[in-house]
């Protein structure tokens, strides 16, 4: 298991009549990983996991998977439990390098609960599994207590911790075994996230700065603070804009508009507005 310090929670690109653009979908992997991505997260929030068909999932998974040679992550979880072992076994063929598995969603599990699901989904496969806790869209937050009896089982290895809380974020280091990984779920805490024990970032904001993200990862492991402070302040805007609306709205516009056509949204989502448009495109001069 070596997924790196930034790893891209990929979009994913449609066609003109909304259906997985493959081609598109490798092509732009493959401008990740020149970018800096240690490895890409398919099927997350950020790829319209909601709207993806079982299908679709694992023809995305296996066309980039034969393309790239950094690891590929699947988004697996639902708020089912046994729907979430399904997809596992759906795609466990394809070699994948990890699975993202969401904290349940709507029927907001107790703390117990949590565990009972994590621990269930892990028991199923032998692949290392990423706890992603994000209380913004599931309604539930996972306690740091949860957290570090569910790091002792062996293949839980990871959180993509995206609550918002630092001292939660810090909590989670400190509570956790020094070989397990907390990934940061919020771009614009990357750098706040490394400074207190942090390993990395699953990003969003990637998919369009990631050359800028990894030099600043790197500057903060050379120890060259004021230099990663410098591009964090930089990149502050874009992480602000790439939010603005629902993700991934903002970051699509924003590749279009950069000539990297990944397409439209499939309902729920819409086109941007042209006050989002007008916010993201001032953004982008960072890149420059």
């Amino acid at each position: 298991m070596n997924w790196g310090r930034l790893i891209t929670a990929m979009v994913t690109p449609f066609d003109s009549e909304l259906n997985v653009d493959y081609n598109q979908a490798v092509k732009f992997a493959e401008k990740l990983v020149i970018e800096r991505s240690s490895a890409l997260l398919l099927n997350g929030t950020t790829g319209e996991s909601p709207t993806l068909t079982g299908d679709e999932v694992y023809k995305l998974i296996s066309e980039v998977k034969k393309n790239v040679n950094v690891p590929i992550i699947a988004g697996v979880g639902t708020n089912n439990t046994k729907k979430t072992i399904e997809n596992i076994k759906n795609i466990e063929d394809l070699n994948v390098d990890g699975l993202l598995v969401i904290t349940p969603y709507y029927n907001k599990p107790n703390q117990e609960s949590l565990y009972e699901h994590f621990k269930t989904v892990a028991e199923s496969t032998d692949l290392p599994v990423i706890i992603y806790n994000v209380p913004g869209r599931t309604g539930v937050n996972m306690s740091v207590k949860t957290l570090s009896k569910l790091a002792e089982i062996k293949n839980i290895v990871a959180i993509k911790e995206a609550s918002g809380d630092m001292a939660q974020f810090i909590r989670m280091v400190n509570e956790t075994p020094e070989d397990f990984l907390v990934y940061s779920g919020e771009d614009i805490l990357t750098l706040p996230s490394l400074a207190v024990g942090g390993y990395g970032i699953i990003s969003v904001a990637s998919n369009v700065g990631g050359k800028i993200m990894g030099d600043m990862i790197d500057a903060f492991e050379n120890k060259d603070i004021e230099k990663a402070a410098e591009i964090n302040l930089k990149l502050t805007n874009l992480f602000d804009a790439l939010f603005v609306t629902t993700n991934p709205i903002p970051v699509k516009y924003a590749l279009n508009s950069m000539g990297f056509n990944v397409g439209g949204y499939r309902l729920p989502l819409t086109k941007p507005t042209p006050e989002v448009k007008r916010i993201v495109d001032e953004s982008l001069t960072v890149l420059q």
